[in-house]
């Protein structure tokens, strides 16, 4: 029969890095020009008035202002207002 005698408690205790997403900034709060607001994995949130998406589809400030969220026809969108 194999056996694994010593290395048994190590080979199952491995675990992935968290990648340290979701919302970063929420609605209400204010944003500078090139803040990250979102680190996310596909587009569950889509980029509005004064944001941009990243390759990583990241959404972050391209204007300094205040953060807003909104629905529209059942897509979440984040967008700047300007102050």
């Amino acid at each position: 029969m194999a056996h694994t005698k010593a290395q048994g408690s190590v080979k199952g205790n491995r675990d992935s890095i968290a990648k340290r997403l979701g919302v970063k900034l929420f609605g209400g709060q204010k944003a500078k020009s090139g803040n990250i607001l979102i680190r996310q994995k596909g587009s569950k949130f889509f980029a509005g008035n004064g944001v941009s998406m990243g390759k990583d589809f990241t959404l972050f400030a391209t204007i300094p202002g205040i953060v807003h969220f909104k629905t529209m026809q059942g897509k979440k969108f984040v967008e700047i207002q300007s102050t």
